[in-house]
């Protein structure tokens, strides 16, 4: 799976299975892999998670990379179990003869390390710097991963890639901003600790999407206290909405005001439920205004409109035929059929 060099962005999750338990943690990472997810991240807190990731990693439809702090030993055992990428937190691991330890057996699996910087995890020394005002927040996680960095390239080792978190929006910009002038590295980039689904999903949004429309993104986690499947389809659907990645249809609906005439809620919860296995990348349009829905989602490929007892189904803003309010969700799904059809032709 390519990271940088003009790849397409892939969207990652972290499993929040214990990763000890090898046959939970591959349901969890097959279930992350069919919604979509193109990198997952194991946490290995102790030596029996390390070797739990052998039959994880032989098994795992997407490449693993292990979650390290603290211990170098740790990193060493996920190697030899296979792991497919390694991130480390130059904040956790004290001594540099353990970083180029690591780098030496990582660089011997052809394997790349993940330079992972916590703004809440950085070392002790810029901690107390940001303190006395000597720098910024984000310059001394930039700085706490410059020095990591440096290790590894003296180490011989140059299959890096970088990242810059903070829970606070403008703290982590900023810090890939100041990371953008310094190396060329790929850049994992997330807003972490982001919170709840509610929250969790507006910031990420806010910052990921800064920071895509700066180029400043090659792979991405949205952070959420959630479900990883609602982390993938948050991480995928900023990138179709930005149009940088196709993940199936798109579901524009109107957000409904005085004119509506029809039980929209329901009727658009219905299509979006009925498109969440399809793959074809359409844009389907759910509106509540007989009279404006067509011209207000005129480049949808297909949508439907609702009226008093009747509403209409249009293909890029034409109607295609009037239909009993009743009939609109079954007009609807079989013109998409017909849509896929078409396709398949051309």
């Amino acid at each position: 799976m390519p990271v940088g060099g003009g790849a397409p962005i892939t969207v990652q999750s972290m499993t929040k299975t214990l990763t000890s338990d090898a046959g939970a943690t591959l349901n969890e990472i097959r279930r992350l892999a069919l919604a979509g997810c193109d990198i997952i991240r194991c946490a290995v807190p102790d030596e029996k998670s390390a070797r739990a990731l052998r039959t994880i990693c032989a098994e795992s439809p997407i490449p693993v990379i292990a979650d390290i702090h603290f211990s170098h030993k740790l990193a060493l055992i996920a190697i030899k179990s296979g792991v497919h990428g390694i991130r480390l937190n130059p904040g956790n691991l004290k001594k540099p003869e353990y970083v180029r330890t690591v780098a030496r057996e990582a660089g011997a699996a052809g394997i790349p390390i993940r330079v992972g910087v916590n703004a809440g995890s950085i070392s002790e020394e810029w901690r107390k710097k940001v303190k006395r005002g000597d720098c910024t927040l984000p310059e001394a996680m930039v700085e706490s991963a410059i020095g990591q960095i440096k290790i590894l390239e003296n180490a011989g080792f140059d299959k890096i890639k970088v990242a810059l978190k903070s829970s606070d929006i403008m703290t982590t910009v900023e810090a890939y901003r100041l990371m953008a002038g310094r190396c060329d590295y790929p850049f994992h980039v997330g807003i972490t600790e982001a919170g709840t689904i509610r929250t969790g999903v507006i910031k990420s949004s806010v910052g990921i999407g800064i920071l895509l429309q700066e180029g400043l993104v090659d792979t991405l986690r949205v952070s959420l206290t959630a479900d990883p499947i609602e982390e993938v389809f948050t991480g995928i659907k900023i990138l179709q909405t930005l149009g940088l990645r196709e993940a199936g249809p798109e579901l524009v609906s109107c957000p409904t005001c005085g004119r509506l005439q029809i039980d929209m809620r329901p009727l658009a919860e219905m299509v979006e439920k009925a498109l969440a296995a399809e793959s074809l990348p359409i844009k389907v349009a759910v509106m509540g205004c007989v009279v404006n829905g067509p011209g207000e989602a005129a480049e949808a490929d297909v949508g439907i409109a609702g009226g008093r007892g009747m509403g209409i189904l249009f293909r890029k803003g034409k109607i295609v035929r009037r239909i009993p309010e009743a009939g609109l969700f079954t007009a609807l799904m079989k013109e998409i059929e017909k849509l896929k059809k078409e396709r398949r032709k051309i």
